[in-house]
């Protein structure tokens, strides 16, 4: 089973080019205003170039109106938008005319079926706080992972709980402050522990 896994927060070339050696599928970029990983566009298209064409390149937003996220995709040479707060679908909408759209939702509860129609073409689900390493019990992702619909898993993921996050198959798995030494400063060790436990977990299923 391929395991796909997003690396966020990414701030640092060096960070950026350890993650995709080490075999991230995707990279995210932070625009939201006050986050404290929050990259200029002309800084995360800099990260951005000294990558491979086969690393996506993600920019996360938080309730920031479709015309300023076009704007800072194209400025930064990003691929896929990820929208982190509470847009509306028409927002939404307005961006997957250009890009392939993730929705993130935060889960105080178990997941909303109904969050599957929305339009995006994948679905995150996070913690009451993003970013913050929170996680939340598990099985509240089963409503939608049961659904079709790809989920990727985020919060309070990190290398200790790997397997048992695994374990639900998810699409996709979001890391950021799990593979940290400091908001937007990946640790090389965390990073490879990481790595090393999906290999083993790919060669045991």
């Amino acid at each position: 089973m391929q395991v796909r896994v997003k690396i966020c927060g990414i701030t640092r070339v060096e960070d950026a080019l350890l993650a995709e050696a080490l075999g991230a599928s995707a990279l995210g970029f932070v625009f939201a205003r006050g986050s404290r990983r929050r990259l200029e566009p002309e800084a995360a298209r800099d990260v951005a170039r000294a990558l491979g064409p086969l690393v996506v390149r993600v920019g996360v937003f938080q309730d920031q109106e479709p015309e300023e996220v076009l704007r800072t995709m194209e400025r930064a040479r990003l691929q896929v938008a990820q929208l982190h707060g509470s847009e509306p679908p028409e927002w939404a909408e307005a961006v997957g005319r250009f890009y392939p759209v993730i929705k993130a939702f935060r889960l105080l509860g178990p997941a909303e079926p109904g969050w599957a129609d929305y339009p995006a073409e994948a679905l995150l689900l996070d913690g009451p706080r993003p970013g913050s390493g929170q996680g939340y019990p598990r099985e509240w992702a089963l409503p939608l992972l049961k659904g079709g619909k790809r989920v990727i898993l985020a919060g309070g993921i990190g290398p200790e709980n790997l397997e048992e996050v695994l374990a639900l198959q998810p699409y996709a798995l979001d890391l950021s402050s799990g593979v940290e030494e400091a908001p937007g400063v990946k640790s090389e060790a965390k990073l490879r522990a990481l790595f090393a436990r999906l290999t083993a977990w790919g060669r045991r299923v």
